[in-house]
């Protein structure tokens, strides 16, 4: 009971707080989603410029929030909307099936991002006029590479 009062303490002063966590770290649900959001934009941008799925894959895994996959999900799915011409939208397809072949994404993170994506199309059909159309091509890959289900790609939102 003492050590346990005793790491409130330290936790709530500022300073000792962030000391702690530099000395022992803080992963998974310990990361502020801010952190978290950060951290996957960043994997994505660099399996484009690299195409290594397996690093990608292991910088996933080594976040340690499979709760929060949806994220991913969401994030790639959004990139390749607002990409020019076809090659982050294979690259993205190769890492999203890579991921669900593997279970490191589940179906229902899966599920999760692609309702996201669904459900804020319209704002983000404001800045990229295309998307409608790329989102039903997508998803149509998606569903043909077995990413995801009938039910999920029949409720795609079309213009």
């Amino acid at each position: 009971r003492a050590a346990l009062d005793r790491a409130t303490v330290l936790l709530s002063v500022t300073k000792g707080g962030k000391r702690i966590d530099n000395m022992w770290g803080s992963g998974g649900g310990q990361q502020s989603v801010k952190h978290l959001v950060k951290e996957i934009d960043m994997l994505l941008k660099e399996y484009l410029l690299s195409g290594d799925v397996l690093e990608a894959e292991r910088c996933l895994q080594e976040l340690e929030v499979p709760h929060f996959h949806h994220e991913l999900v969401y994030e790639a799915v959004v990139m390749v909307l607002e990409s020019t011409g076809d090659k982050t939208f294979k690259m993205i397809l190769d890492l999203l099936k890579s991921l669900w072949r593997s279970s490191v994404i589940t179906m229902d993170q899966m599920k999760r991002g692609y309702e996201r994506v669904y459900r804020e199309i319209p704002d983000i059909n404001l800045d990229v006029p295309h998307s409608y159309s790329v989102l039903e091509r997508f998803v149509e890959e998606c569903f043909q590479a077995g990413i995801i289900s009938k039910p999920l790609r029949d409720l795609c939102p079309s213009r």
